[in-house]
């Protein structure tokens, strides 16, 4: 009888639910072609992800991607660096397939209050008003080809709370704080395309990221 009991309940026993989303790799042409993925067991979140990156005022970069995540990286975030400002969105839901439309454009904001040094020329003593969510300063070194540059602006909370993944990727040294122009004191710094590098990098890795 206790045999016949456990069969019987291994019979009705619900079968595990497996969740469904499109997916597709984030690339350089800015979409994707979908395609379905079950997820992982603790993958409970379909997301729909989009990088916009701007240099001044234009677009430079607006990359689409879908994949299965995590609820803890289901988030928007920026950082301003004054010449260039991006933002990624990690746009999520938790039924099947439901990341089926892009992302939303969360890269027109206003300004959130915050002022922040960011480097200009030789010396980083210019101001970047901050932009929607970025309530934080931020400072970082990059070490490309063994040159060392230093850039600063604002980010947001989410950018600075996942620091260790940022620099895993970009290979920069990260510190923020709160408080207007708190990242202070004056460092040379490279070139524009410098600049640009470590984002793009991490554009190309953002998968990894999220």
């Amino acid at each position: 009888m206790h045999h016949l009991l456990l069969f019987l309940g291994i019979l009705l026993l619900p079968k595990a639910y497996t969740l469904k989303c499109y997916e597709c790799a984030a690339g350089s042409s800015g979409t994707c072609i979908d395609t379905t993925k079950e997820c992982p067991p603790l993958a409970t979140q379909c997301s729909a992800l989009r990088i916009i990156m701007y240099s001044g005022e234009s677009v430079i970069a607006d990359i689409n991607g879908k994949s299965c995540s995590f609820t803890e990286h289901c988030a928007q975030a920026s950082v301003n660096f004054g010449l260039t400002r991006t933002v990624l969105t990690n746009q999520c839901c938790n039924t099947d397939l439901c990341n089926r439309l892009p992302a939303p454009d969360y890269s027109k904001a206003r300004p959130s209050g915050r002022k922040c040094f960011t480097c200009n020329g030789l010396q980083c003593t210019a101001t970047v008003e901050c932009q929607g969510n970025e309530h934080h300063c931020i400072s970082t070194t990059v070490d490309i080809k063994g040159q060392k540059t230093t850039m600063k602006g604002c980010a947001s909370k989410q950018m600075c709370t996942n620091t260790e993944q940022v620099e895993g990727l970009i290979g920069t040294q990260i510190s923020c704080c709160e408080g207007d122009y708190c990242n202070s004191g004056s460092r040379p710094r490279a070139g524009f395309l410098l600049l640009v590098a470590p984002l793009l990098s991490l554009i190309l890795h953002c998968n990894k990221f999220l």
